[in-house]
């Protein structure tokens, strides 16, 4: 057995390394279309502190695209990145037409350029600034993509050659004699292990660019929302003062001036004293309301999270359902989709918080698609007036374990299919609308937890609903396959340096 092991690291590897260079070139459009983005806030800001935090972040994603660059090309252990790119991409780098080295090259000195040119020069009319445009919206931008593109090409050939030769060794093995036979059973777990490696790299790579993207748009949004919080304060005491100061004048000048009469009764200044408080309790509520939207992205995404410790499961489905919530509202002729919620008193439960988001939001995301099928066809048959759209979530503890059942009443799933859905690429949903990876992931983060995920169908053909039950112990004891990397949401080293960028 750890003859085979030791045989199939190497393809482990490989894979590893295939989706980490996909990944960072993948990086290389963001962050040049993120680079033009900050070079315009940069010649458009007003104050100098404000261009020096400006010129940081966007000397950091500089020189972040520059390593990342270099070391597609000639290595980089701390990026992983092997180097050596095929003769292909190569040329794609070095000849013309695309000639993408070039092209970076230039790109990067001309960021240089405009950080070093003087303030009172910064304008929208800027050379350096309107050739980062264009090159990022032509030439470079479509280089970038044909490198990410012929990385993707190599990557899938060669995950072709591996399967083929995973099919040939398994039936050399099937056919082998009795103490072959045993080894035909190993090899078959250590092949679904790889199909299972296949399938989480293909999660991990959508899942980082989404924790990536909250996580961003969560910063982006934090800064100037805790700028209007933390000046609301002072505004609002400011206006009480100002109005306890014009009540004071109103009450030692009790007939003013016919002018200030006049002006008062055009203003209507009794509406303004009354209403401006609640103008202010309102703006604050708002703000309020942002910064708690800010807080569930940013618990949802968890990206700072690598290891497993205490969580409350409660606010990772709140999380969950405020991401959710624009699918639950009512569209066109469709009514909104009910929630009910009964928490039980639960304790924190040792686990790995963002990968347990990622189980409660896929199977909420299902739970809504059944929904929204069931509604579709309730209208087509003229029965909506009948159906009430509703999910139910409920939370216990039973003993040493927790349970969360999420219950639909939407499209049933046929009691023969229940036993097939956690198979990996297995989907009931049309063609377009589902890989069938979600709950064949969410099986093995739950089990990797030393948990249980139960899928309960209708009982009969024609009824509706759908219950999964999650099943996890309050201590999770963090053996076994409990690193984010085996449980199916690795961490790639390019997400990382980019949630640092972002950060």
């Amino acid at each position: 057995m750890s003859g085979l092991s030791s045989s199939f690291h190497p393809i482990h590897q490989a894979r590893q390394l295939s989706a980490i260079v996909v990944n960072v070139s993948g990086r290389q459009r963001m962050l040049c279309q993120r680079i033009v983005f900050l070079a315009y806030r940069l010649v458009s800001s007003r104050t100098a502190e404000e261009r020096s935090q400006v010129k940081a972040a966007l000397s950091a994603a500089t020189d972040l695209m520059e390593r990342s660059h270099n070391g597609l090309l000639f290595g980089d252990i701390s990026l992983r990145l092997p180097g050596k790119p095929s003769a292909e991409i190569q040329a794609l780098y070095f000849a013309p037409p695309t000639d993408l080295d070039r092209q970076v090259r230039s790109f990067i000195q001309r960021v240089m350029a405009l950080l070093e040119t003087p303030d009172e020069q910064l304008n929208l009319d800027n050379p350096d600034l309107q050739k980062l445009s264009d090159m990022a919206t032509s030439s470079l931008l479509e280089g970038l993509e044909e490198v990410v593109a012929a990385y993707t090409e190599e990557a899938e050939a060669e995950q072709t050659g591996i399967d083929f030769q995973l099919v040939t060794l398994y039936h050399q093995s099937a056919e082998a004699a009795e103490e072959a036979a045993q080894q035909t059973r190993k090899l078959q777990g250590v092949l679904r292990e790889l199909y299972d490696a296949q399938s989480q790299l293909i999660h991990a790579e959508k899942m980082s660019s989404l924790g990536q993207l909250v996580a961003g748009v969560a910063h982006e949004i934090n800064n100037p929302v805790n700028f209007i919080r933390g000046n609301l304060d002072h505004l609002s005491q400011y206006v009480h003062q100002l109005l306890a100061l014009l009540q004071k004048y109103q009450d030692t000048y009790i007939e003013p001036p016919s002018p200030l009469q006049q002006y008062e009764k055009a203003i209507d200044l009794p509406f303004i004293q009354e209403d401006l408080p609640k103008v202010l309790a309102s703006l604050k509520v708002g703000s309020d309301r942002i910064s708690q939207l800010v807080l569930s992205l940013r618990n949802f995404s968890r990206l700072d999270e690598a290891a497993y410790k205490p969580a409350n499961l409660h606010e990772g489905l709140e999380s969950t359902l405020l991401i959710l919530k624009h699918r639950l509202k009512a569209t066109g002729e469709l009514p909104a989709i009910q929630v009910c919620k009964h928490y039980g008193d639960l304790p924190l439960v040792t686990c790995f918080a963002g990968q347990m988001n990622q189980v409660f939001m896929n199977l909420l995301s299902n739970a809504i698609d059944a929904v929204e099928e069931q509604q579709r066809y309730s209208l087509r048959s003229g029965q909506s007036t009948h159906y009430q759209p509703k999910i139910e979530i409920e939370t216990t503890q039973v003993e040493q374990n927790i349970l969360v059942r999420i219950k639909d009443n939407g499209v049933g799933i046929a009691a023969q299919l229940c036993d097939r859905i956690f198979d990996p690429f297995f989907t009931t949903k049309p063609v377009g609308k589902g890989t069938g990876l979600g709950l064949a992931i969410c099986d093995q983060i739950v089990r990797a937890h030393q948990g249980t995920l139960r899928c309960i169908c209708a009982p009969d053909p024609g009824q509706t609903g759908t219950e999964f039950q999650v099943v996890l112990p309050i201590e999770f004891s963090g053996t076994v396959s409990a690193s984010p990397r085996s449980m199916g949401i690795s961490t790639i080293a390019g997400s990382r340096l980019l949630q640092s960028e972002v950060a």
